[in-house]
């Protein structure tokens, strides 16, 4: 599978930041849910395009940056058709007028743990971005995600839902 490449810059013309987003899988279809360090909220992995990156090529960095895991340890199974975005509410945006920034706009995967649940290690890069993890079922993370988050989780599980439990 090509990755999409990142433009030179960190934003699109419309203000939004290229982000990839993960769904890992287990052998049981429970998918991945990550609680954030020094926060209540939990999430799916998920980071930034860097410039001259490929989509591809920031999935593996952030699965290894936040997950611990590396290529070998999973299969990619899908990624979404097209890009994802969601604004981020302004309350949680640092100097946007500045910036031009409005939110992300996010190339999901689709990816099943092929190693084992200890290869799993949270503290792989300088500053993890969580603390603690768990395996829950498939549909959970749309109760449990931030509000202005629920529509692209809502898009990139609803695509991938046949891959896994068929039509």
């Amino acid at each position: 599978m090509v990755g999409i490449a990142a433009s030179k810059q960190f934003l699109d013309q419309d203000g939004y930041r290229l982000n990839v987003g993960i769904v890992l899988c287990n052998c049981h279809d429970e998918v991945f849910w990550a609680r954030r360090v020094k926060h209540d909220g939990w999430q799916f992995p998920q980071g930034g395009v860097r410039q001259n990156e490929t989509t591809d090529q920031a999935l593996y960095r952030e699965l290894f940056e936040e997950v611990g895991l590396r290529p070998a340890q999973v299969e990619v199974v899908a990624r979404t058709r097209s890009w994802l975005r969601y604004d981020l509410p302004q309350q949680y945006r640092r100097s946007a007028r500045a910036t031009g920034f409005r939110g992300q706009k996010q190339m999901w995967y689709l990816l099943r743990l092929v190693g084992n649940d200890a290869d799993v290690q949270l503290d792989c890069s300088r500053r993890p971005e969580f603390d603690d993890w768990c395996w829950v079922d498939f549909w959970l993370p749309l109760e449990q995600i931030v509000d202005f988050k629920r529509d692209v989780y809502k898009s990139a599980l609803s695509e991938f839902a046949p891959l896994l439990f068929g039509d």
